[in-house]
């Protein structure tokens, strides 16, 4: 992560938002130093009960993993989040979040949280429009979404325009690869 950081330009924000869980606020300390982080229990992971922390070769055998997996309604981990609680918590949390944005007047703000959580905000509040397998990415990665308000208010939607972190620094590019990128900028007549 400190790596990218200095490879590639994180998104400028005013207001960090995070999951509570140590990973996201070490997360966020890293790429904000100085900020202090908003902590949203919202933002929680989902709580996995009694698959927290087992691979699914692991789960093969078990008698709910297979269903719960291919998305069985109304079936959750043993001892764990139900998953349409887990989306209303989610839900809830990020339309607060929206809605404080834009009573503020806050431009740029950043969410650091986990990635299923981001998915699943994204395939329900995401312009464009897809489901939650097609809003993965790679960790410390994410996504730069603009919060219109006319678009929001009418029915809750965000702009997702952009990659985040974007393309590598300039100066922390190789030589070899600072020399190479010239020449592919360069206009030929």
């Amino acid at each position: 992560l400190l790596q990218m950081r200095q490879e590639f330009t994180y998104p400028q924000a005013t207001a960090v938002f995070c999951s509570p869980l140590r990973r996201c606020t070490q997360t966020a300390q890293l790429l904000y130093p100085g900020a202090n982080p908003i902590i949203l229990d919202g933002l929680k992971e989902y709580f996995f009960g009694d698959f927290e922390n087992k691979t699914p070769v692991e789960l093969e055998n078990h008698p709910v993993f297979s269903r719960w997996i291919a998305g069985e309604n109304g079936l959750a981990p043993p001892f764990g989040e139900d998953p349409a609680d887990f989306q209303r918590r989610i839900c809830a949390t990020f339309k607060k979040l929206c809605d404080g944005l834009l009573k503020t007047g806050t431009a740029h703000s950043v969410v650091v949280t986990h990635g299923g959580v981001l998915m699943a905000l994204l395939a329900a509040f995401g312009l464009p429009a897809a489901p939650m397998h097609e809003w993965l990415t790679p960790a410390g990665t994410g996504f730069v979404l603009r919060l219109e308000p006319t678009i929001w208010l009418r029915g809750q939607k965000c702009e997702v325009f952009a990659l985040a972190p974007t393309a590598p620094k300039e100066d922390a590019l190789p030589e070899e690869r600072r020399l190479w990128k010239e020449l592919e900028d360069t206009e030929y007549l």
